[in-house]
């Protein structure tokens, strides 16, 4: 497929995106909010000079790349700074994040319009971009020409590609590899996936391999504060296990795995929490139709002996949650979703599980695993077994958790190595 082919086929499926932004909004209202930024049609304003463009798809993407966004504020204090993301919850968290910039005009943010010559066109000359920098690999093949094109830096920064992905793009190498002639430099987190982007068409001088920013995760004094003080408002004697970022089909296995846990030990208490937010009211139901009992934290509902199970219902809690609770189970991984970021599960001290599909995280996860700080399972009955042991072993669960945090801190300094690249295409 050639990129005119792949222009055409999105302008035939622009009704039917339409048609998904509206059945999404069903469970998210915010999905039928701001439909033009998705076109680049704006209200009419100025349009910035020489903005620094960071595209973030989601949240994890975002948080991963908010010490960079913020240390580029702080270097290139006359540069207007542009943000966008793809997702509702992204959007949220940018705002949230950059409330007062927003407000005194140092920081925007709109949605990524869709991948249209047109709408990229539009985009384009409405914030004149002098950088992008992509977080991971969110590559769109008219955003990447259009950019190129009128001399734009383009950076993939903490770029990652699962064999999963390569062997995709393999498929459409027409398409893939000139976006790979596009790209200025490509930051990748491993020599696996450096080695994968040169085989798809990337220049090699074009490659450095700076690792994973997820190493260098800013966690402020004030959250685990907040972690300590949340669980003692949970009961500080409660053995509590965390099963944060879950999918679909995965609640039912996690919950599976915590009826056998407090089997063995009465008294567990077990916080989920969906990755997405329109699922939150989903997950209830399903908690309170296996006859388990629920507060949620968006109610604040008081926590008491006869609580099972807290949902995590709000957004930016994950780590004070996974900081008050004794054992981490991360998700996406007992489905084949790919998995979630264990590193910040790592950094608050819980020790971590995984499931088998971690293809997101390959490397970090053969990593942390021969370093003995991940632990795999492979069903709800592994999960639960292997909870209780860490719950029962206390010098052992102390242990992991020390030596996990120690692995973070050893491998902090991408985030230092990818600033000064960055720089240097900025300048």
């Amino acid at each position: 497929m050639t990129r005119w082919l792949y222009t055409l086929a999105f302008y035939v499926a622009v009704p039917f995106l339409l048609l998904r932004l509206r059945k999404r909004a069903k469970k998210n209202p915010a999905y039928r909010l701001r439909i033009g930024e998705r076109f680049a049609l704006y209200p009419p304003g100025k349009p910035l000079q020489g903005s620094l463009w960071f595209h973030t798809v989601s949240v994890g993407e975002f948080l991963a790349a908010k010490p960079l966004i913020d240390r580029i504020l702080q270097s290139y204090p006359d540069s207007p700074c542009l943000i966008t993301t793809m997702t509702p919850t992204g959007s949220d968290r940018v705002q949230q994040a950059y409330a007062d910039q927003i407000r005194a005009g140092r920081v925007h943010h709109v949605y990524l319009p869709y991948d249209l010559p047109d709408a990229i066109g539009r985009f384009l000359k409405r914030f004149n971009p002098k950088v992008l920098v992509i977080m991971e690999t969110e590559l769109w093949p008219n955003t990447l020409h259009f950019t190129h094109r009128r001399g734009v830096p383009i950076v993939v920064a903490n770029a990652r590609l699962s064999e999963k992905s390569a062997e995709g793009y393999r498929k459409i190498l027409p398409l893939f590899r000139p976006m790979m002639r596009e790209v200025s430099l490509i930051a990748a987190q491993s020599d696996v996936d450096g080695d994968r982007f040169v085989e798809l068409g990337l220049p090699p001088r074009n490659l450095q391999v700076t690792g994973t920013v997820k190493f260098d995760m800013d966690i402020k004094p004030e959250t685990k504060a907040q972690a300590l003080a949340l669980r003692e408002q949970w009961g500080g004697q409660r053995k509590v296990l965390i099963a944060a970022s879950t999918h679909a089909g995965e609640d039912e296995q996690v919950l599976e795995a915590f009826l056998y846990l407090r089997s063995k030990v009465p008294g567990a208490l077990l916080v989920i929490v969906p990755r997405h937010p329109e699922r939150f009211n989903d997950v209830a139901e399903l908690i309170e139709a296996m006859g388990l009992t629920l507060s949620r934290v968006s109610t604040q509902d008081p926590i008491g002996a006869e609580t099972d199970v807290i949902l995590g219902d709000t957004m930016g809690d994950l780590l004070k949650l996974l900081g008050a609770s004794d054992v981490a189970f991360i998700g996406g991984s007992l489905v084949p979703v790919g998995g979630h970021n264990m590193l910040e599960a790592l950094a608050m001290g819980a020790p971590a599980l995984t499931g088998p599909h971690v293809f997101n995280f390959q490397v970090v996860a053969q990593m942390l695993t021969e370093l003995d700080v991940l632990k795999t399972v492979t069903t709800p009955l592994g999960l639960g077994q292997a909870v209780e042991m860490l719950f029962m072993d206390e010098s052992a669960r102390y242990a992991l958790s020390k030596r996990g945090k120690c692995v973070v801190d050893e491998n902090r300094g991408a985030m230092d190595r990818l600033f000064g690249l960055i720089c240097q295409q900025i300048s």
